[in-house]
């Protein structure tokens, strides 16, 4: 994922992020995956697995890792940042300052390197500069509950203004992407609703694709 730029240029359409649901067999949702991928402009696939051992987890990302990068985006493996070098994963997701600076020190330079579960300002200032790849804001916690969307639409626009990193905002349903793409978002996750019906993936990434154009500029 690219910094935003420096110098005053016209902004990127952001892309889609796409979040799976918690996968067990790799092979079998692979079928599923690649449909979606074909759908939209995909950037990057954040791969969840279910528990297992660490040789099970290994062959599952290496069971999706080629797909997702033969579409052209980049596959990051869920809260296991111990398995990217070894997988043929692109990076790591983290959640919580502690865990995304552990992986810091782990995975760069040669890796991507994500942030989630940023509770305060002060936590996505120091994982900024750490040098993480890009921060998640609006995604769901461990028991389901996202926060106001008003305040991730806060958390968004001030992120956007202040710094570099590319900004993921997790969208909870199509109706919320326009708002984030205004605030600033370089990237929007879509995640466990847009699975719900695995036979119409494509149809609803495509019906998503038309809420990430910019919006138009008032002379």
């Amino acid at each position: 994922m690219a910094p935003r730029p420096k110098i005053a240029e016209p902004r990127p359409q952001p892309r889609v992020y796409l979040i799976t649901p918690a996968v067990d067999d790799a092979a079998t949702f692979a079928l599923t995956l690649e449909p979606a991928l074909e759908a939209g402009d995909v950037a990057c696939v954040l791969l969840r697995l279910t528990a297992g051992d660490e040789r099970t987890q290994i062959n599952r990302i290496k069971a999706i890792a080629p797909l997702v990068q033969r579409h052209g985006a980049a596959l990051l493996v869920g809260e296991n940042s111990g398995a990217v070098a070894r997988s043929g994963a692109d990076g790591a997701h983290m959640t919580g300052i502690d865990a995304v600076t552990e992986a810091l020190g782990k995975l760069k330079p040669d890796w991507i390197v994500g942030a989630a579960g940023l509770d305060t300002r002060h936590d996505a200032m120091t994982a900024a500069e750490g040098g993480v790849d890009y921060v998640m804001f609006g995604e769901p916690d461990e028991s389901g509950q996202r926060p106001g969307f008003d305040a991730v639409l806060e958390r968004v626009q001030w992120w956007a203004e202040v710094f570099e990193a590319p900004c993921v905002a997790y969208a909870g349903a199509i109706d919320d992407i326009p708002a984030l793409v205004k605030a600033g978002a370089d990237f929007i996750a879509l995640g466990d609703w847009i699975w719900h019906d695995p036979q119409n993936i494509a149809e609803t990434i495509a019906s998503a694709m038309p809420h990430l154009a910019l919006p138009e500029i008032v002379e």
